[in-house]
């Protein structure tokens, strides 16, 4: 055996194997082939490419992964799980160009349907290139310059369709234990609105999420806004009973949440008597289950968006959104966001505060 000068073959340094979406979905959990993903990032951690996203380290360090949501050519934006290296690798190079890159590849990922949801996962040998890394990213880069209106084609608040789950199937879900923060789409009849308790929060000025009251001033409970000295606003906070063929639940509607209940009166008339003709009524509700689900010790959901039985399923805004991803050796879940709600920082069973208390 000699060895061989002037090889006439050439050997490319990186071959990817770039598959379409329908590709991808035809494979889905068939434990096959790994395949390589390339292109436009609409979504980093639930943050826009609009501004710089502002990526945490020791936050990623501690959920071990990103998510990016990211659309190949035209085709529709999926989900995106880096886990551990590999979400190392994407903070370390996201974080090494001085503007925002919008082109990312990354090779072997898996395939999965995550409780309904498809998404794409890092694997053990995954790599990550972004822009003007490597070709494929050179040529996707070009090519994305030159479809401009491929880009804002999808707007990046759009990003996939909802689950939906029965109330029985969302109850069995907040007693899983890999459950974290989700959000889903249920539809349930009302049967009946719920006195005695406060039908109003405190909530920031800022973010409306729950203030709290301290010595001299109201504290936002939201991290991601921490104003320390915010001004209080009132939202509502309404209960109401709810039911399917499944199961029974309390639903709770915080801030403009129950706008397309009672439409026009809902800031004009007394919650929870504006709510009464609502009764008999079947509507779709986003609902938002969160750690305080978890413990088993309520039946009440907050719900952040009301629809009508005739609207189409809508998009959601993905804001860290981790429902069971599922990476080569662990299963992790999280959360993703229904739709907006001014009301989205109050639990359901969070204790609601009087504005006279402040």
């Amino acid at each position: 055996m000699s060895v061989l000068h002037e090889v006439p073959i050439s050997f490319d340094e990186d071959r990817f194997r770039f598959h379409s979406y329908e590709d991808f979905e035809a494979n889905c959990d068939l434990k096959g082939d790994l395949y390589d993903v390339v292109g436009y990032m609409k979504l980093v951690n639930g943050q826009t490419l609009i501004e710089r996203p502002i990526l945490d380290e020791v936050e990623i360090a501690t959920s071990r992964h990103i998510m990016v949501h990211v659309q190949s050519h035209d085709g529709p934006v999926m989900k995106l799980y880096l886990w551990y290296h590999a979400a190392t690798d994407f903070y370390k190079k996201f974080n090494s160009y001085e503007k925002a890159p919008t082109v990312l590849l990354v090779t072997t990922v898996n395939t999965k349907r995550l409780r309904g949801t498809f998404a794409l996962t890092s694997m053990s040998s995954t790599r990550v290139f972004m822009d003007y890394d490597v070709q494929p990213t050179k040529d996707y880069f070009t090519w994305l310059g030159s479809n401009p209106e491929i880009g804002k084609q999808v707007s990046a608040e759009v990003v996939t369709k909802r689950e939906t789950l029965t109330i029985a199937d969302i109850f069995f879900y907040m007693k899983h234990e890999s459950a974290k923060d989700a959000f889903f789409e249920c539809t349930a009849m009302i049967d009946d609105v719920v006195h005695g308790s406060a039908w109003y929060y405190i909530a920031c000025s800022g973010c409306h999420s729950k203030a709290t009251k301290r010595a001299t001033s109201l504290i936002c409970t939201n991290t991601k806004c921490g104003k320390t000295n915010t001004a209080g606003v009132a939202q509502y906070r309404a209960k109401i009973s709810v039911y399917d063929n499944s199961d029974q639940a309390v639903f709770v509607l915080l801030g403009d949440a129950g706008r397309e209940l009672i439409v026009s009166s809902y800031f004009e008339v007394p919650v929870p008597e504006a709510l009464i003709s609502t009764i008999g009524q079947t509507h779709k509700f986003c609902v938002k289950v969160t750690e305080h689900n978890f413990s088993g010790n309520t039946r009440a959901i907050t719900i952040t968006k009301v629809l009508s039985l005739d609207t189409p399923p809508p998009t959601e805004v993905s804001v860290e959104n981790n429902i069971a991803a599922t990476s080569e050796k662990t299963t992790k879940s999280g959360n993703e966001v229904c739709g907006p709600s001014n009301g989205r920082g109050d639990s359901a069973d969070g204790e609601s505060k009087r504005i006279s208390a402040v």
